[in-house]
């Protein structure tokens, strides 16, 4: 059964987290990662802070090569950038593992992520390559993923969460009768963290259900 693991890492253990050091109010937040070759090329959104800035703060990262702007919506830009695959840390384990990254996001104190296996066993693997490299990983939860009413298609713990309680208390209402931040709150999550729970809520939900390439 497919599993899903959240666990937590330190800045420094993750090349985008080098942002932090000059830019410390900065959110990052990992889209997708692309291994290619002898590179792996991670996609971010990135909240708080100007291009130019962060085009800076980045490039002088060991093993980055390239990095560029791809999209931008209002004060969310998304980024993309080429690692040397040699370099060591929690950015070549989720490359080399065979685990999906469901959602990665980053703040000057820690990451934090969810990722999914197709088994325990799979999650057990990442477990002891992040072990056998010293890569530091605090696992927090691990649980399986949820079908949702009998359909072909699943929602993690956390996002299911996140959308029901949001439902319930009324964030989707017009007018809204509770903020993000509240919601965050209630949870015991942070806004930016509520945030992409919801996005990738919606994704899953549309793609399973509206979405004709699903």
């Amino acid at each position: 059964m497919a599993t899903v693991m959240e666990f937590t890492s330190p800045v420094a253990e993750f090349p985008l987290g080098s942002v932090f050091e000059n830019l410390p109010g900065v959110t990052v937040e990992l889209e997708r990662l692309i291994p290619h070759e002898t590179l792996i090329i991670p996609y971010f959104w990135v909240r708080g802070a100007d291009t130019d800035d962060m085009e800076a703060a980045f490039e002088p990262h060991a093993g980055v090569s390239n990095i560029r702007l791809i999209d931008s919506i209002e004060d969310e830009y998304l980024m993309r950038a080429e690692w040397e695959q040699e370099y060591f840390g929690i950015l070549s384990a989720l490359a080399e593992a065979n685990v999906v990254v469901l959602s990665g996001t980053g703040t000057k104190e820690e990451w934090r992520f969810e990722v999914r296996g197709e088994s325990q066993e799979t999650l057990a693997a990442f477990r002891e390559y992040c072990q056998e490299n010293d890569i530091p990983i605090a696992i927090t939860a691990v649980h399986a993923m949820l079908p949702i009413q009998g359909e072909g298609y699943e929602l993690t713990e956390t996002q299911r969460e996140a959308l029901v309680l949001a439902y319930e208390r009324g964030y989707f209402d017009s007018p809204r009768e509770a903020s993000l931040q509240e919601i965050a709150d209630e949870i015991g999550i942070t806004q930016q963290s509520l945030s992409s729970r919801l996005r990738r809520g919606h994704h899953r939900l549309i793609g399973a259900t509206l979405s004709s390439t699903s």
